[in-house]
């Protein structure tokens, strides 16, 4: 009882819930469709034959360890706070650490020679998880209202929250598996689409992030068919640029 009492109040205290989990695995699944022959076979030799989908979900499943990393160091690494009307580069990270600073930490751990396979394992789906997270408007969060969490409302007469609603209630009224989210996107991804996208710079998906949160706010706490039909393009589109930057990340990562 203790121990469930634990987590959940350092789930809420974290402030921040997840990307689903079909819309992780969804990036995953994208980003192993674009990844070249060095990359698959660098993957393969940290983490087997397990998939970028399934890998993906590992940084919150592992939420319900016990262990301190778990409970206390890696929350803050889902997500970014920045102000309204501010940048990532003005405000920085939090001494705690963040996804800025651990998706560099994690590179550093993945290029290290004499780190731990264990350790590297790590790194890369943790790594695969936090920029699925960035790619979420809600997970660079403004600091007043936990990403959105506080921000109570009913979706097609639902109970939910703003964060929830951008985790996985916009894509799961569709009722889709993320096989067949995947390869609809997929599909709609063109070569011009991927020139534009690839950037391992994560200032720049958190700077995108931040200019969708500031209009994804609605005026009434009752949502339906208008604004699922103003608002599933922009999810849909977040999620094809985090499959393809996934890909790209890791291919820069293991150039090197």
């Amino acid at each position: 009882m203790k121990l469930c009492l634990l987590l959940i109040l350092t789930s809420f205290s974290n402030g921040i819930f997840a990307l689903g989990q079909t819309e992780h695995r969804v990036t995953g699944e994208i980003a192993e469709r674009h990844i070249n022959a060095r990359t698959k076979q660098a993957i393969r030799g940290l983490i087997g034959y397990q998939s970028l989908a399934e890998a993906s979900n590992y940084a919150d499943e592992m939420r319900s360890d016990p262990a301190e990393y778990w409970q206390k160091t890696a929350g803050s690494y889902h997500y970014v706070t920045i102000p309204k009307g501010k940048t990532y580069e003005e405000v920085g990270a939090p001494s705690r650490g963040d996804a800025v600073v651990a998706l560099d930490m994690f590179a550093k751990t993945l290029r290290d020679p004499n780190a731990s396979k264990a350790d590297k394992s790590l790194a890369l789906k943790f790594s695969i998880h936090i920029i699925g997270d960035l790619h979420q408007p809600l997970h660079a969060g403004n600091g007043t209202d936990r990403g959105g969490n506080n921000i109570e409302l009913k979706f097609f007469g639902k109970d939910t929250n703003l964060h929830r609603l951008w985790d996985k209630g916009l894509t799961s009224q569709r009722q889709l598996s993320y096989t067949e989210w995947s390869n609809w996107l997929d599909k709609e991804i063109t070569s011009e689409d991927i020139k534009a996208w690839q950037t391992s710079n994560p200032l720049v998906w958190i700077n995108e992030s931040v200019k969708i949160r500031d209009t994804i706010y609605p005026k009434k706490d009752s949502l339906g068919y208008d604004y699922l039909y103003n608002n599933l393009p922009i999810i849909k589109r977040r999620l094809k640029q985090a499959g393809i930057r996934i890909a790209f990340y890791l291919d820069e990562l293991f150039k090197k």
